[in-house]
């Protein structure tokens, strides 16, 4: 049995930043994956880091090492009907600007750094099981690649592992309150060899939602509404081109090769509170976010910030009070970003093909983003990254020694 003060569980961008964090700050941790290297550093999903998630970094002194991408000029183009609106999402604060920046990047360029300072990730973890969460020494037990059961103890356990990972399945029933939205609505999302857009694109049409956003100099991720219940077979590359061309109102759309398709539903869950003893759940395995406005994987980003942050105040100076309220303070930001996606979910979808009145207000709502002024700065501020409770990214709560547990 080994011993460290941390256990990530899982190596995506939660656990990635959750690791790299802690080894910048000088404490131990031991990241356990279970799948292989290869298989993480390909999975596709968000594709902007927002600007307050590129300044978290750049207080750390990290946007250099694990930030690729090319800058975001803020510029989103809505596209109603076929008519073009643009709209910046800058908030006209000093300091870096988002990155267009797809996960799998991210996350190559986290695990890169982690394992460059002599970080400890374990790739190909299998059976992970957590133990006396509530106790002063959690132990993680797994089993490596080649059979042998292993066990680590520490003080802490960071779960990254997602919604379908195995951190919050060990939380007792009753303890966890489960908060879940179904959308009703489904995504098609098309990976191609295509023309990126000049910006990030939503559009609108009687037709449907569609979306087409950047994945590189030389590839498109696309977006097609659709039944939540569709299967990827029933579209074929030209029903999925002639769709993208009808709702984008581009009939000369370059196509290219489609390299994956999947459909998924759109839905939205906050589990409250994200703690459990010395468990601390980070990311996907707290909350799911619907898509619109990217705001999942930089919650995910701002949850790791924090609980490090916390984690260090802990270590270096006995002071386990943000440990204690890393809960509270994590909610508060997961539920505006949750109104912010969930308004403009509901925006887009229904200005599109929904019933006439709910269609009208969305369309209202839509105007006064192209024509109001303080509309478009409040848009603005929420797509930036507005943080709900003031704090810089810097800033810690002040308190004393008093025990870690839940909130």
């Amino acid at each position: 049995m080994t011993s460290t003060t941390v256990v990530v569980i899982g190596a995506g961008p939660a656990g990635m930043t959750v690791a790299t964090l802690l080894q910048h700050s000088g404490i131990d941790c031991v990241v356990l994956e279970r799948s292989s290297r290869d298989h993480v550093a390909q999975r596709q999903r968000a594709g902007i880091v927002e600007t307050r998630a590129v300044r978290m970094f750049e207080s750390w002194g990290l946007t250099d090492r694990v930030l690729g991408g090319v800058p975001y000029d803020g510029i989103l183009e809505f596209r109603v009907d076929g008519h073009s609106h643009l709209v910046s999402d800058s908030d006209g604060s000093q300091g870096p600007a988002a990155r267009l920046c797809p996960q799998q990047v991210l996350v190559q360029k986290l695990t890169a750094t982690f394992l460059e300072g002599g970080g400890d990730l374990r790739f190909e973890a299998a059976d992970v099981s957590l133990h006396d969460l509530t106790g002063e020494r959690p132990t993680v037990r797994y089993r490596a690649p080649d059979g042998t059961p292993r066990a680590i103890t520490c003080a802490f356990v960071a779960g990254c592992d997602g919604d379908r990972g195995v951190s919050r399945t060990a939380v007792p029933d009753g303890v966890l309150t489960a908060h879940a939205f179904d959308h009703g609505i489904g995504w098609l999302t098309v990976l191609a060899d295509a023309p990126p857009p000049a910006h990030p694109l939503l559009a609108v049409s009687r037709q449907g939602f569609a979306a087409h956003f950047p994945r590189g100099p030389h590839s498109s991720r696309y977006y097609l509404q659709c039944p939540p219940d569709d299967h990827p077979d029933a579209w074929s590359e030209t029903r999925v081109w002639d769709a993208l061309r009808t709702r984008l109102g581009d009939p000369a759309l370059a196509s290219g090769p489609i390299t994956d398709r999947e459909i998924f539903r759109l839905r939205s869950l906050v589990h409250d509170p994200m703690q459990y003893g010395r468990l601390f759940l980070v990311g996907d395995a707290a909350h799911i976010v619907s898509p619109m406005g990217g705001k999942g994987m930089n919650l995910a980003l701002y949850d790791a910030d924090l609980l490090a942050r916390a984690v260090r105040d802990v270590v270096r100076g006995d002071d386990d009070t943000a440990l204690r309220t890393y809960s509270s303070r994590c909610l508060r930001r997961v539920w505006n970003d949750q109104e912010f996606s969930h308004w403009l979910t509901r925006t887009l979808h229904d200005a599109g093909d929904a019933e006439p009145f709910l269609r009208n207000l969305a369309r209202a709502r839509l105007d006064r983003l192209f024509n109001s002024p303080a509309s478009a700065g409040a848009f603005a501020e929420l797509m930036t990254g507005l943080d709900p409770t003031g704090r810089t990214v810097t800033e810690n709560l002040p308190g004393n020694l008093s025990g870690v547990g839940g909130d």
